[in-house]
């Protein structure tokens, strides 16, 4: 039963046993003090009494008389009358009473300490006489010559002065009373918002369940990020700081030293996201070398029971997957994507031709159909020679051929210049194939949209300092006022819904700054651009 308790409700009952500890400590204490204060009370009034009884002539002179009590015993009664004593005792030296409140006790000998007061002294003591426990003080009654004649003890018995106290005691419990209410009441308090907090989970519980985030925190492939409404990043896990090039967090670290998420080194994209807090599915940022889809929603938590507040929202989480395998891939699909639908358009450009030369053999004009055919063999192995004579790498002859076919298909002229031994000065042919794949996509869909002449000139150079590509269109150029934000994610001047619109040239210019090249735009009659990729070893040159 122990482990099912909640935090708040061990909470409430260590409080409230802390508080019923507190309460009777206090209460005995309080109480303690009082009857020590009513027995010193009492002594001060008792030695008052006690000393002017002795400072009395008349005790003088009845102790040098033959019969003491006959003239102390009234006095002594009339005196512990009017000062509210319960004893008023004057003795000889010897201890002989003089006076006593019950007339049989005369005589006999005083019960209790007089070695003080036959010193001189004034002496107050609690001790039990026939009376019982009382606060007694014994004052000694000297002559001129400062010898000792006579003792006073002037007393008040316990029970007396318990009385007394007694009569503070409902003051006493009511003090208690609300210092237990009050108490019990704060521990209510505190435990009812414990337990909205911890939704009624208790230690155990918690702490099993830290232990199990942390283990899924810290093993999933996927980044996970959780930032509060201050714009702290309160956590982040091994894959997220990987993926967004952050000090990997230490398990367990205190949310309180969180780092403001405007002083991370994030990519400005990733940034304007997470400070916005608005929710995104899916949506594709590019942080240095890597393509990232993010996820991102509030952090909200449970309603109250009652159903009468609002969920509170503790932030926003987000999750970051790496996408930039699976665009690699994409690129490598992309290019035999090409390569089919070149092959797919030879197919049907070599069907139309064959159909033509059997219709001429048909019509019994063979030495033309021969002459057709002999004609359109050297067209085409003209093209693949240019095309494989200008690339030693086979990838990029086939990337090459592709767009020539798709370029003819659409009614663009593809022209290519490389130098003979134009290779890839030790550059990824991946990263190749998606700088060059991108580049004349983009200017293949210009020239096809802008009128005629239609054309793309590329031109490849590979030397010792690197690779040199430019591609040049007939479109319309771009739009001087757009030109900071070609390379950004997500912009297109195409139509709005095409699918991967806005990816293609943020992916050029990732790869491009990735292995330490520059690019740049120019509209001379269209679009220009120019890619300067250095080669393996050498520095970046700068734009």
């Amino acid at each position: 039963m122990r482990h099912k308790w909640s935090i708040a409700r061990r909470l409430f009952v260590a409080h409230l046993l802390f508080m019923l500890a507190l309460t009777a400590t206090v209460g005995t204490a309080t109480f303690i003090d009082a009857r020590d204060h009513a027995y010193d009370e009492a002594g001060r009034r008792m030695s008052g009494i006690a000393t002017a009884i002795a400072d009395n002539p008349l005790v003088l002179q009845a102790a040098a008389s033959p019969d003491p009590s006959a003239v102390l015993q009234p006095y002594a009664l009339h005196v512990m009358s009017d000062a509210d004593a319960d004893f008023i005792t004057i003795m000889a030296p010897d201890r002989t009473r003089w006076t006593h409140p019950r007339d049989e006790e005369l005589g006999k000998p005083y019960i209790g300490s007089i070695d003080a007061a036959l010193k001189g002294q004034i002496f107050t003591e609690i001790t039990a006489g026939t009376l019982g426990p009382s606060v007694r003080t014994i004052a000694p009654v000297k002559d001129q010559s400062g010898n000792v004649k006579a003792l006073v003890a002037a007393g008040v018995t316990v029970r007396t002065v318990d009385v007394a106290v007694s009569g503070r005691l409902p003051a006493l419990l009511a003090i208690a009373f609300a210092l237990l209410v009050g108490g019990s009441v704060a521990s209510w308090l505190l435990g009812r918002y414990l337990r909205n907090v911890t939704r009624g989970w208790g230690p155990e519980q918690l702490a099993q369940l830290f232990a199990y985030y942390e283990s899924v925190l810290h093993s999933v492939r996927e980044g996970v990020i959780l930032i509060d409404p201050k714009g702290r990043v309160v956590m982040y896990n091994d894959q997220a700081a990987e993926l967004l090039g952050l000090t990997p967090r230490p398990s367990g670290a205190d949310p309180g030293d969180a780092a403001l998420l405007r002083d991370l080194p994030l990519a400005p994209s990733l940034k304007d996201l997470f400070e916005s807090g608005r929710a995104a599915q899916d949506e594709i940022h590019l942080a240095g070398p890597r393509v990232l889809v993010v996820n991102q929603g509030p952090a909200v938590g449970p309603a109250s029971s009652a159903g009468r507040q609002r969920p509170a929202v503790f932030g926003t989480v987000a999750t970051i997957r790496d996408r930039t395998e699976i665009e690699s891939l994409g690129s490598e699909l992309e290019t035999m994507r090409t390569l089919s639908d070149a092959l797919r358009a030879q197919t049907h450009e070599h069907a139309n031709r064959l159909h033509t030369i059997v219709s001429l053999m048909e019509l019994g004009r063979a030495d033309e159909a021969l002459d057709f055919a002999t004609k359109d063999l050297e067209l085409s192995q003209q093209l693949t020679d240019e095309m494989v004579g200008a690339m030693e790498e086979p990838v990029l002859s086939a990337l090459l051929m592709g767009k020539a076919a798709e370029a003819h298909e659409r009614g663009v002229e593809l022209g290519l210049q490389a130098n003979s031994t134009a290779g890839t000065a030790g550059v990824a042919v991946q990263d190749l194939v998606t700088i060059l794949g991108n580049l004349l996509d983009n200017a293949i869909d210009a020239a096809a949209d802008a009128p005629a002449p239609k054309w793309v000139e590329l031109s490849v150079e590979s030397g010792v300092r690197g690779v040199d590509i430019t591609v040049e269109d007939s479109g319309r150029g771009i739009d001087p006022g757009a030109m900071d934000d070609v390379f950004r994610h997500g912009f297109s001047t195409k139509a709005s819904g095409a699918y991967g619109r806005g990816l293609g040239l943020a992916l050029v210019r990732q790869a491009v700054h990735r292995l330490g090249g520059t690019v740049a735009i120019t509209n001379p009659r269209g679009a220009h651009f120019h890619v300067f990729l250095p080669a393996a070893g050498t520095t970046k040159e700068t734009s």
